[in-house]
Formats: structure tokens, C-alpha cells, sequence
């Protein structure tokens, strides 16, 4: 028999997690509800909670204690065999559905009217419902009714590993108890009962090896040290250690960390590695998004990360390796997506620290800024013209923000053909490219001026990003891709109107509510702004 059948827990006792372990043994003192969900990740105790709960509830031996005396299964009145016949699964009154394999309605319909007939032999039936999330939505709604008034004689107990799928109104239905991924401590409480069942020495340091090779799941980790001692792996942290990175298809940590350093042939190294050993590309992709969200939570909550990345940088990877998945499941090679996201993401980032190599840090990006700010106002240029009681002040911009910056290779002309050809496939991206201006094109990379945060946001998003880039590669002829950069707007022409005469000075005369912008009104571009903000 396999250490973790061997070793389930057979009493509250030996439930491992504390929180799971301390609410149960509350709950059967008292008044047992009728319905209960266990709720948490792989691996965790679920289904050996709920067998436990079954065996309490039932066991006519356990008295004024919480614990199943696991014994019950030779008593001469023949109704005190519970105990026993649960805990190999042959006890007629504890039934086990897969909802996996048994989510449709006509399965629920045979489980409403099995829960009206009397237990056989115990005093309540108890269903364990695997998986309960599988249910289909028709299912779940036809288990309502049965879940919310139950005969006094039937217990439910499903048991999910999503329980965010579940219908809200079965949530409101049941008790909730949450199976959280194994502490440390209760993960070596865990192991040191196999092992001190096998009578096998191995330290703490060791067994923490294991820990975090499984996740926070009991079962994995009672797998990965039966396994040790099945193949006779030295039993010492370097020994352990260095038989799980051999045997393991894929280094989550050290992928991260090359993404951060994007370093593509490395990755791509790692990746085909995995693939060769049987890894699944989808699995993988997942694995990458779950360890940066704990990244990002991490940052974000503790004020503490293991890699290098910037959180704008996580977010993206996040929403871009999320896209990937769809792909990969109608790919011909699943593992192309992955590559590809590697791939642009290590040549983006490269093309990018080309484009902001100037700004090292914070300092020399104010320092910059500053000398921005300078040239601008020496290059400020007011005519003034008299034209009757109107005064019209033309102030135009001379500062060439492009010189600055060292840059720009794209003409008012082919900027203006991008453009045409992006509103004749979709208007609304054309609208936002009308708050933004090319800077520089170094052959791959257009960066982008964006005067506003929202235009920018939208811009770097699909479907707009796809559209712009694919009109530049069309009229640039060559892939491009798109950087885009927030920048001041340029200032406008404006009309200063004057009852006393001439205006001497600008900054003397024109108040901000004499100013009038001379620009026409422009109803489309009104409208598709609407459009934009109504999404």
C-alpha cells in the first residue's frame, strides 16, 4: 500500500491542516448542519475530512468525545459497523459522487430521489460530492432545493477545488470550510507520521526540501518521499535536493528569473528541457501566471519580491501569457505560443532599455525633463496681429521635442497614410492616435509621444496595438512594433480678444477665460471619443 493511503488521516486528529482540524471537531459537539463545503487547493485533505465528518456523525461508540472510535464493526446488533465499513469504502449509507463524470441533471435527479429512502444501517446518510464545481449549471440548480431542506436523515458534503464556479446560491447553502495550502509546520507534521510509521530518520532541513517541492499539498509530498525511499535517495538535504532538480521537468524560480533578465535562449533552453520530459506547455504557462500573481501579491501586500521585474513589467506578462493559453490548446506544436511570448518579450525589452537608456535613474529622467522645459520657453515664438477689436496670438512650438529626444525618422506625410489606413478598419484607434505622434523609428521599434494616460493605456491594449502595428509593418515595410512613452501635449493656436486695443505682452493681457482654442470643431472625432469611454 502507497505511504499516503497508508497514512490518511483517520481522526480529527490527524488532519493536519489546524484551522480544518479545530472547526470540526466545534462542529460535531454541536448541532451538525446538514450541508458543508470544503473548499481549497489539491492535495489538502478534503475528501479524507469529509470520510472523517461521516465517521463521527455516525459512530455509535464516540460518546460525549469528537473522535470516531474507528473501531465500530463487530457489535452483535449489527448496526455499529461504521466505523470500519467507511474507512474501506463499503458502507452503503456513505455514498461518493464523482461530479466529474456525474454532472449532469439526469444524475442529480436520481441523487433527489436516493435521499429520501431511510439509511440502511446508520443513523445518516452522508453524500460526498467530489469535485461539486463540475456540476453544470442545470444541475447545480436542480441540487438547490434537496441542499437547503434535506431529509433529517442526509448530510452533504461537497468537496471543490474551485469553489468560484459554484452558483452563489449553493454557496448560501452550505457550510464553508476553507482548505488552505499546508503551512510548513503542518507539512513536516505530516511527513513525521509516515516517517516515524516507517521508522525512517531524516531532519527538518530535509523534510522542508520536500515542502517546497509540493506546493502545500500533503499528497504530493507523502508522494515525493515514498518515492525517495523507493529509489534509496540519500535521506540528507543535498542529497534530496539534488534528486528533485534532476527529476524535476521544469525550475519555476530560475525561468523567472531569466525572464527578468530576458535572456530568450536561456528561456527557450529551459522550456524545451521541460517539453522533452513531458511537461505540458498549458500546465506551464499557468504555473509562470499563478508564481507572478504571488509575486505581485507579494510586492504589493509585504513590501517584498524575489526577482528583479517591475510590477508593470508583471502585469504584462501576466496578461500576456493569459492570452497564450487559448493558443496553445489549437496549436500544432502546443509549446509555440510560450515560445513565441518568450521571444517578443526579450526582443521588446531590449529594443525598450535602447529607448530609455537616458534615464538611468530618477535624477538624470528629472534632470532631462528639466532641459525639456528650458528649450521649450526660448523657443517660444508670439506674433501679434491687430485685427480690429480681435487680437489673434499664434503660438507655436519650435522646441522640436524629437531633437531632444534623438529622433524622428517618420514624416508628417507617412504618419498621415498610417493613419487614413487605421480609420478604414477601425475609427476608434485612429481617434486615440490623434493624442499621439511618432517620435523615433530605430528600424523595429516606433516610439510613440501619448499626451494622456488613458490613450496610452488603450493604445498598448488590444485590439489597438495589433491594428497600429500591423498598418506600420504595411506602410514601413518592415515588422514594427510600437513603444509608447507619455508626453506634454503640444500647445495649441489660440485667440486672445481684447476690448482696450494692442496686447504688449502675452502673459500681461490674456486671462485663462479670454482664451478660445481656433482648432474647428471636429463632431467625429467627438463621437468616436464617446465611443472609446462608453468601453
Amino acid at each position: 500500500m502507497t505511504f499516503y493511503l497508508k497514512y490518511r488521516p483517520q481522526t480529527f486528529e490527524e488532519l493536519d491542516l489546524t484551522s480544518v482540524r479545530e472547526s470540526l471537531k466545534k462542529i460535531v459537539q454541536g448541532n451538525v448542519p446538514h450541508a458543508f463545503l470544503f473548499s481549497g487547493p489539491k492535495g489538502t485533505g478534503k475528501t479524507s475530512a469529509a470520510r472523517i465528518l461521516a465517521k463521527a456523525i455516525n459512530c455509535t461508540h464516540r460518546g460525549k468525545g469528537v473522535e470516531p472510535c474507528n473501531e465500530c464493526d463487530s457489535c452483535v446488533c449489527n448496526k455499529c459497523d461504521s466505523c470500519v465499513s467507511i474507512t474501506k469504502g463499503t458502507n452503503v449509507d456513505v455514498v461518493e459522487m464523482d461530479a466529474a463524470s456525474h454532472r449532469g441533471i439526469d444524475d442529480v435527479r436520481s441523487l433527489r430521489e436516493a435521499v429520501k429512502l431511510a439509511p440502511a444501517k446508520l443513523d445518516k446518510k452522508v453524500y460526498i460530492i467530489d469535485e461539486a464545481h463540475m456540476l453544470t449549471t442545470e444541475a447545480s440548480n436542480a441540487l438547490l432545493k434537496t441542499l437547503e431542506e434535506p431529509p433529517d436523515h442526509v448530510v452533504f458534503i461537497l468537496a471543490t477545488t474551485n469553489s468560484e464556479k459554484l452558483i452563489s446560491t449553493i454557496r448560501s447553502r452550505v457550510t464553508i470550510i476553507n482548505f488552505a495550502k499546508a503551512s510548513k509546520e503542518e507539512s513536516l507534521r505530516s511527513l513525521k507520521r509516515v516517517a516515524n510509521g516507517e521508522k525512517i530518520k531524516i531532519d527538518d532541513e530535509t523534510l522542508s526540501v520536500i515542502y517546497k517541492h509540493a506546493d502545500g499539498a500533503f499528497r504530493d509530498a507523502v508522494k515525493i518521499f515514498e518515492q525517495l525511499v523507493s529509489e534509496k535517495v540519500e535521506l540528507n538535504k543535498s542529497g534530496v535536493a539534488s534528486f528533485l532538480e534532476k527529476s524535476s521537468a521544469f525550475n519555476i524560480e530560475d525561468f523567472l528569473e531569466f525572464l527578468s533578465k530576458k535572456d530568450a535562449a536561456k528561456l527557450l533552453l529551459l522550456l524545451n528541457e521541460a517539453i522533452k520530459k513531458g511537461a505540458s506547455a498549458k500546465n506551464l504557462t499557468q504555473n509562470l501566471i499563478g508564481n507572478l500573481r504571488t509575486e505581485l501579491i507579494n510586492r504589493v501586500s509585504k513590501n517584498e519580491g524575489k526577482f528583479s521585474l517591475e510590477n508593470s513589467e508583471i502585469i504584462e506578462l501576466i496578461q500576456i501569457l493569459t492570452s497564450s493559453i487559448h493558443d496553445i490548446s489549437v496549436s500544432t506544436l502546443e509549446q509555440i505560443p510560450l515560445e513565441l511570448v518568450i521571444i517578443d518579450w526579450c526582443e521588446k525589452g531590449g529594443n525598450e532599455r535602447e529607448n530609455e537608456k537616458e534615464y538611468e535613474n530618477e535624477d538624470e529622467k528629472l534632470a532631462k525633463e528639466k532641459k525639456l522645459n528650458e528649450v521649450r520657453s526660448e523657443k517660444l515664438e508670439v506674433r501679434s496681429k491687430n485685427r480690429g477689436n480681435e487680437i489673434v496670438v499664434e503660438v507655436t512650438d519650435e522646441s522640436k521635442e524629437e531633437n531632444i529626444l534623438k529622433q524622428t525618422e517618420i514624416s508628417d506625410e507617412v504618419w498621415s497614410k498610417i493613419l487614413f489606413m487605421i480609420r478604414t478598419k477601425n475609427a476608434s484607434t485612429e481617434a486615440l492616435l490623434r493624442a499621439a505622434r511618432p517620435v523615433s523609428f530605430d528600424g523595429k521599434i516606433v516610439t510613440l509621444a501619448v499626451y494622456y494616460s488613458f490613450h496610452k493605456e488603450k493604445l498598448e491594449s488590444s485590439p489597438h496595438r495589433n491594428l497600429l502595428e500591423d498598418a506600420l509593418s504595411e506602410i514601413l515595410g518592415t515588422s514594427a512594433r510600437i513603444f509608447c512613452k507619455l508626453a506634454e501635449p503640444p500647445i495649441k493656436n489660440v485667440v486672445a480678444k481684447s476690448e482696450s486695443g494692442p496686447v504688449n505682452t502675452v502673459n500681461e493681457k490674456i486671462g485663462v477665460t479670454d482664451v478660445v482654442l481656433t482648432e474647428e470643431k471636429d463632431d467625429e472625432v467627438i463621437r468616436i471619443a464617446k465611443e472609446i469611454f462608453s468601453n
